[in-house]
């Protein structure tokens, strides 16, 4: 019986086998007849657009050979990276994407390898090459090759033993830009692709050595695809330079970086303004030059032992402390010296997170038993301790780049105000004083909490400095809320607003002699007063006129005197309120309304009436006797 069942057994197992040849056999007589059907496994079905992506590219633009491939190698590779994850820097999106890709393509072009059974390895030649597709396919072989290297560039922050998988899908990156560079050397293939194709391999080239840290070798590879992607953005319209000068931007970093690891000492202050420039580098470089900037500093700050402010040297012994001191001047002249708001943000932004950590470091250096030592061993020439006057000091910086951001915001604000016809016209949301007056309370929140800094309590000119500023600003608040109650024709309000604009403005310039010097980076103050005092008569005449057009406006259908509806229905009256939820439809609680007394009667002929004598009735009950009386008394009176 067991020898019967287990020879049934491998019959069974042949017949199934043949069955899923079979199957198999059909599925790729399907698949290569078919055309673009599917999107292979884990890709589910494929929608319109991907169809598209598996269709012939473009071919040469007039004027070209009539035979000849082209493919805008540089174009498909941004548009597919930014389409597919790397917007977000999501590269294993991008990853399965290129596989997704790959897998239609090879099934569109029947350039299949081998069933799913056995792997039957093909290779694009210079004999198959009638179509641009099969450069696409090298092209998207390369373009997964690399993006799975930057995701594990990701994870190997984590996980150093990656760094090794990372290399190795590097160079077969390059493997594959090699092959499609060899292919494109072919007659049938038009000059520009083949300068684009030699562009790509030396850009993969140049990421390799740079990974290696071979530095002379990488930035010749970077220099080579950077003259070549220059060279085509001069042959071709702005338009369609656009691209070419990205990857051009792109590159020049890893240029300055590679020339500096060389020797060129120069090029770190290049790297560094290129930096705060854009407010924070990205991709390849963005971790190497962030190290490079602080190991430069730390270098620095090993020399940098103290820092003098208001008159006070201060030992500095924290490294963060000193990097972040540093580099303030950098940072401050960076901000200076960007063109656009978004740019200037990033770097008040990147500032204030630097000041903060070196803020939370002094902190923790603030310990209460340190602390206590200090005040005690201080205490009897009046002054904070060395670390305390230190994150007072730290402090000021924070508080006053908060102060020079929100400055910049109003100022930007302010043109905005000036052009809002025209973001009107657009359908923009407008610019509103409202905005400026809260970025104007910010500001001022912020200087008064700088008086209240420890070892600056008696210091006299620091807290007129901080009072004149604060006037200042309070100006050009009372200023906006002036323009918010014009915006409503609340013109009363308005001018006495403005008047306080005035009184602010003349005690700064009343007291601002000795303190010009602190005061020329604030807002000018006589230009407010020439801006109100034009203001204030141009609110005088929109009041005149708007009380003008009130009277001309009103008109007997259109005047409310007050009544409720119970009370003028003799008249006709546009009233709104009577749709409303308050309608005025009668007097409520109703008023007083004067009703007659009740009579008083007075009974004055009582004493002139003469009543009927009871004598007989008085004598029948004397007659009664003794008797009568006891039992009236016991009550058996009948």
């Amino acid at each position: 019986m067991a020898s019967a069942r287990s020879s049934a057994l491998p019959a069974h197992d042949a017949a199934r086998r043949r069955q899923r040849r079979k199957m198999a056999a059909e599925r790729q007589v399907a698949g290569s007849g078919g055309g673009r059907r599917g999107g292979g496994g884990g890709g589910g079905g494929v929608g319109p657009e991907e169809n598209k992506e598996n269709e012939k590219p473009a071919g040469p633009k007039a004027g070209g050979l009539g035979d000849s491939l082209g493919l805008e190698i540089l174009q498909i590779v941004k548009e597919s990276q930014q389409q597919h994850g790397l917007r977000h820097g999501d590269f294993q999106r991008y990853r399965g994407y290129c596989s997704r890709r790959l897998r239609r393509l090879r099934k569109t072009l029947n350039f299949k390898m081998g069933n799913r059974h056995k792997f039957t390895g093909k290779k694009v030649t210079e004999e198959i090459l009638s179509d641009n597709r099969y450069l696409l396919l090298i092209l998207m072989d390369a373009e997964r090759a690399w993006s799975y290297a930057m995701q594990l560039k990701q994870e190997a922050n984590t996980e150093p033993r990656k760094r090794f998988h990372l290399l190795s899908r590097l160079r077969k990156a390059v493997k594959h830009a090699e092959e499609l560079e060899r292919l494109c050397e072919s007659n049938r293939v038009d000059a520009k692709t083949k300068l684009e194709a030699q562009a790509y391999m030396a850009y993969l080239t140049g990421m390799l050595h740079f990974e290696h840290q071979e530095w002379k070798a990488a930035m010749e590879a970077f220099n080579k695809c950077k003259t070549i992607y220059e060279k085509l953005a001069s042959a071709f319209t702005e338009e369609q330079a656009v691209l070419y000068n990205q990857r051009v931007e792109e590159i020049s970093p890893n240029i300055r970086y590679c020339a500096y690891n060389i020797g060129d000492q120069s090029a770190i202050s290049e790297l560094m303004q290129m930096r705060l420039r854009s407010g924070g580098t990205e991709g390849l470089l963005a971790e190497k030059l962030e190290s490079l900037i602080t190991q430069t500093r730390a270098k620095q700050a090993a020399t940098m032992s103290e820092v003098e402010w208001r008159g006070r040297t201060v030992p500095v012994k924290i490294d963060k402390v000193r990097i972040f001191l540093l580099g303030l001047a950098d940072n401050e002249a960076a901000i200076a010296q960007a063109e656009g708001e978004e740019t200037k943000e990033r770097l008040f932004e990147s500032l204030l997170s630097e000041c903060r950590d070196a803020i939370q470091a002094v902190r923790e250096e603030l310990k209460p038993d340190q602390k206590q030592r200090d005040h005690s061993l201080e205490i009897d020439s009046g002054k904070v301790s060395n670390i305390q006057y230190l994150h007072s000091y730290l402090t000021y910086i924070k508080l006053s780049t908060a102060i020079k951001r929100n400055e910049s915001m109003a100022k930007a604000l302010q043109k905005a105000l000036l052009q809002e016809h025209q973001s009107e016209d657009d359908g923009k949301r407008t610019a509103r004083p409202q905005d400026l007056i809260r970025l104007y309370d910010i500001i001022l929140q912020n200087l008064v909490e700088l008086p209240q800094l420890p070892g600056l309590e008696e210091d006299k000119n620091f807290q007129k400095e901080i009072g004149l500023k604060t006037l200042v600003y309070k100006a050009y608040r009372c200023f906006f809320i002036a323009q918010s109650y014009v915006l409503v024709k609340k013109w009363s309000e308005a001018l006495v607003l403005y008047d306080r604009v005035l009184k602010y403005a003349s005690e700064v310039q009343a007291q601002a002699g000795a303190y010009k010097n602190s005061l020329k980076e604030l807002p000018d103050v006589q230009e407010l007063i020439t801006q109100v005092n034009a203001e204030k008569y141009s609110l005088q005449a929109a009041a005149i006129l708007d009380t003008n057009d009130t009277y001309e406006a009103e008109s007997p259908s259109q005047v409310k005197d007050g009544k409720p509806l119970s009370e003028r229905f003799e008249t006709f009256c546009l009233d709104p309120s009577l749709v409303g939820k308050q309608a005025s439809l009668v007097y409520f609680p109703p008023g007083f309304q004067p009703i007659p007394c009740k009579p008083l009667f007075f009974d004055l002929a009582l004493n002139h009436v003469a009543f009927p004598p009871l004598e007989d009735k008085v004598e029948q009950k004397a007659k009664s006797g003794l008797t009568g009386y006891i039992k009236g008394i016991f009550g058996f009176r009948s």
